[in-house]
């Protein structure tokens, strides 16, 4: 009963996030599979333009949710880096499944509504675990992360904190550090 009490202590974390993640993606799925299915056959898109757009309008409402729902407590690094690599990573994700759409359209010449939702949902799955591994490697990153410069998106360097800290805010809160550091605005000496 302790081993199990411990693993739950060092992995509820982890647990509250996927099961925010994967309620989050379940409602991208639905309005990406529908939406897709719904400009593939009553649209009559093509396979891979269908599936551009209903990820598109999927990846918007999941990054919102994402930001503000299951990650909301990790670090904010600025809305324009964030949306930027989300939609990136989304990009490679999309490319994962457009190219087993692609694979089972045009190669294995399977163009029948089965078929196509077999390659949807494979797609879907392989790039889903890319987007969660990615997303909390590079996208919402935890609170002890070093802050990150807005103009390019690197971490700050500032100056080097005795203590080492993980972060900047741990390193602003320690004495050694705040004695060392300029006040706002004024440039080393």
């Amino acid at each position: 009963m302790q081993l199990i009490l411990r693993l739950y202590d060092r992995f509820s974390s982890l647990f509250r996030e996927l099961a925010k993640f994967g309620t989050v993606g379940a409602i991208a799925f639905v309005i990406d599979t529908g939406g897709t299915n719904l400009l593939r056959y009553g649209v009559h898109f093509g396979p891979l333009t269908s599936k551009v757009i209903a990820t598109v309008v999927a990846a918007t409402l999941t990054y919102l949710a994402n930001r503000f729902w299951t990650w909301r407590h990790r670090e904010k690094s600025g809305l324009a880096r964030e949306y930027f690599l989300f939609f990136v990573l989304n990009g490679i994700g999309l490319l994962i499944s457009l190219l087993i759409i692609g694979f089972v359209e045009y190669t294995l010449n399977m163009r029948d509504p089965l078929s196509y939702n077999m390659s949807l949902i494979i797609g879907t799955a392989i790039g889903t675990l890319f987007r969660f591994w990615s997303y909390k490697k590079w996208v919402f990153l935890p609170p002890d992360m070093p802050t990150v410069d807005p103009h390019t998106g690197l971490p700050e360097t500032g100056d080097a904190c005795p203590t080492a800290p993980t972060s900047r805010r741990a390193c602003r809160a320690h004495p050694a550090c705040q004695d060392s550091r300029p006040p706002p605005g004024r440039p080393l000496e």
